[in-house]
């Protein structure tokens, strides 16, 4: 054999063993322990329409973003008048709304608030100035592009935290996308326990730190509905560990958030080794840890509020300084639950809650069943061709389907080495791809036999045949793959599905046909000394 040939066979050895390496895990369980750190184990993943799962359509209501920045920036207002010494009475969000009311006793401080906002708050306006029942009341407003702006990066934010969160859940392959202005596509393949992707999703995880005010007459606020000003009611939900009973305890906090949960580096579940429960350890970073430790100094024997949705999670007293900014947030959990709440913090809290517009699930049943179809139709399609070549071109032909045989295997060793997704249309690609890889194999047989008719040997008819197919089929696949790369590049689910197995088919069916099939024949008359080609 040639040194030519010998590297040609070292090459087609080499794909082929890769593509074996990479399929095996697919092909079987039953691999040694020590296959995982060594070679690798990824599986060739399937997607929502075959193996089930869970297809959502979610609503970012960024509406809500908007009067959250209305609140951060209410607090933000609050203290800049103090600091510039503007007396105000009362700055409030009327009706819950967007808008921020400030309350002065004259009119002489709108001045002193307009020179402010100019400086400090450039998103708001100011509006006009109006007198009710002898005090002045200034509004402001976002300005539309200020609440554009919000809108849009509250969506952007939720599509990143919703796609960190199901990162973390352990998700294959996840199709997370946006829709529109301010809706999310979320297809979950393989999901198990919809209802727990749901509220994983869902949550908003909002993590505030408040003190409690111990002062006021909480009983009261509950029993006549009226809060104190600047103050607001919360309830820790507590759960009696024998019954289940869950009793709700109320709280008048602060209103002021002390500290959020965008300050968190790290959350874990931890094991309590008093009372053997976990609960979720979160740590602060950088200026997060900073704040933690001044709010704790300057609040010694005071309650801190740790609250997650609006809800008080606990209401520890501070008994002292807490340096390296961590936390406990403790409560009835189960395991489950602790590495679910550690999942949403490390994450990030949602700008904005989230609604499921449309909810499908896919049964694993219908996923089974489009396998079997999609696996029956390739093999049916592959033996037709198979049969038909053999019949048609005889010892050719066989060639050309063990090209074809190694075609699927080069293709189905990609997908895994990817970590690409085999849909029900990427099955279409690859039946698509048998075709394909038979017409460039046909091609070649034909310009083949074009020499063969011309008189010329097995030798120089292969050689004169292969080279004068080869820009054609060349030409043809790489027009079809750069289709393929784009409708990879901005098709969504399905079409990606079908672009992936389309492109691998492309480069699988090159090598094949035009160094597979080249060096099958080149050693049949070269070192076997073939004197009559079958075809």
């Amino acid at each position: 054999m040639s040194r030519q040939l010998k590297w040609r066979a070292g090459l087609i050895a080499l794909m082929l063993a890769l593509a074996l390496l990479y399929l095996t895990p697919s092909l079987t369980d039953r691999l040694p322990m020590w296959w995982g750190s060594v070679l690798p184990s990824n599986k060739i993943s399937l997607g929502l329409d075959l193996q089930g799962g869970m297809h959502l359509i979610l609503e970012v209501e960024t509406k809500e973003a908007v009067k959250s920045t209305a609140e951060r920036i209410l607090q933000d207002l609050r203290q800049s008048l103090r600091d510039k010494k503007i007396p105000f009475a009362d700055v409030t969000r009327p009706g819950d709304g967007a808008n921020i009311e400030i309350v002065f006793l004259k009119d002489e401080y709108v001045a002193g608030l307009k020179d402010l906002v100019a400086e400090r708050f450039d998103e708001l306006k100011v509006g006009d100035a109006r007198t009710d029942e002898g005090r002045v009341k200034v509004q402001l407003n976002f300005k539309p592009e200020a609440a554009q702006r919000i809108r849009r990066l509250a969506a952007q934010q939720a599509l990143q935290t919703i796609r960190n969160r199901i990162d973390e859940f352990g998700v294959s392959e996840p199709e997370i996308i946006p829709q529109g202005e301010d809706r999310i596509l979320v297809q979950l393949p393989g999901i198990s326990d919809p209802k727990r992707a749901k509220a994983l999703i869902g949550r908003t995880a909002q993590l505030e730190f408040k003190l409690v005010d111990d002062e006021a007459d909480v009983n009261r606020a509950v029993a006549t509905g009226q809060v104190p000003p600047g103050l607001e009611l919360l309830y820790e939900h507590q759960v009696d560990k024998e019954t289940g009973r869950v009793t709700k305890r109320p709280f008048l906090v602060k209103k002021r958030t002390l500290l959020t949960g965008r300050y968190i580096t790290e959350a874990r579940v931890q094991i309590d080794s008093q009372f053997n429960e976990p609960y979720v350890l979160v740590t602060f970073g950088g200026q997060g840890a900073k704040l933690f430790e001044r709010i704790t100094e300057a609040n010694v024997k005071r309650r801190l509020a740790i609250i997650l949705d609006g809800r008080i999670n606990s209401a520890p007293v501070i008994q002292e300084k807490i340096p390296g900014g961590t936390a406990r947030i403790t409560g009835a959990f189960t395991m489950e639950d602790a590495r679910d709440l550690a999942i949403v913090l490390r994450a990030g809290a949602l700008p904005a809650p989230v609604k499921i517009l449309e909810e499908r699930t896919v049964g694993p049943s219908l996923g089974l069943d489009s396998i079997r179809r999609g696996f029956k139709s390739m093999i049916v399609g592959g033996l037709a061709v198979v049969v038909f070549m053999v019949i048609y071109y005889g010892l050719s032909g066989a060639v050309a389907d063990l090209s074809l045989m190694l075609n699927v295997l080069l293709i189905m060793g990609g997908l895994a080495a990817f970590r690409a997704t085999l849909t029900l249309p990427g099955i279409a690609g690859i039946i698509l791809t048998i075709g394909m890889a038979v017409d460039a194999n046909v091609i070649i047989y034909e310009r083949v036999r074009e020499e063969l008719r011309l008189g010329k040997t097995p030798k120089a008819a292969l050689e004169a045949g292969f080279a004068k197919a080869t820009w054609t089929i060349l030409d043809a696949n790489v027009t079809t793959l750069i289709a393929g790369l784009v409708l990879f590049q901005f098709g969504t689910g399905p079409v990606r599905g079908f672009a992936v197995t389309l492109s691998l088919g492309i480069v699988a069916t090159l090598f094949a046909a035009l160094v597979f099939s080249k060096f099958v024949f080149d050693y049949l008359v070269t070192a076997r000394r073939l004197a009559k080609l079958s075809i």
